[in-house]
């Protein structure tokens, strides 16, 4: 099983909010510390705010920032509303025109396995995945400023 890049970018925005506790963060400045591109970030944004996981601010000091608390984001449910589709297989698709279908035993077994991974996410929050005493070494990593930065 493998997510995609889209969900990976929305568990990232998600991780370095989270971080920055209340002080708003942009787009650009998120690409930034993790070297991807703006463009595809703005599509991330765009869809995490829509679903009520961020809070946008407009305006020349603008930004993003968390909009639940982290205790209350499943990570099962984001995976579930990020990703385009779990078809782990053609068969799992509308567009199957694989044969053997009829008589194929793989289909449950990777279903079974794609209720195991989700299952799993389903246990975590993103408070799980950015304890607080983590936060201090990633705003170290990630070069986060923090509220009591000088400007600039």
């Amino acid at each position: 099983m493998r997510i995609t890049g889209y969900t990976d970018y929305s568990l990232r925005v998600l991780m370095y909010v989270t971080a920055q506790g209340n002080r708003l963060a942009t787009i650009q400045e998120i690409a930034d510390r993790y070297g991807i591109s703006k463009n595809h970030l703005m599509k991330v944004v765009h869809q995490l705010t829509r679903k009520g996981y961020l809070e946008s601010v407009r305006g020349k000091k603008g930004g993003i920032r968390l909009k639940p608390n982290p205790s209350d984001i499943n990570l099962g449910i984001l995976v579930r509303e990020m990703e385009p589709d779990l078809h782990l297989v053609e068969c799992f698709g509308p567009d199957n025109t694989c044969v053997i279908t009829p008589i194929c035993s793989l289909k449950g077994v990777l279903n079974e396995a794609l209720q195991a991974f989700l299952a799993t996410l389903d246990q975590y929050t993103l408070a799980d995945i950015t304890p607080s005493s983590d936060i201090p070494q990633l705003i170290r990593l990630l070069n986060i400023p923090t509220e009591d930065a000088a400007p600039g």
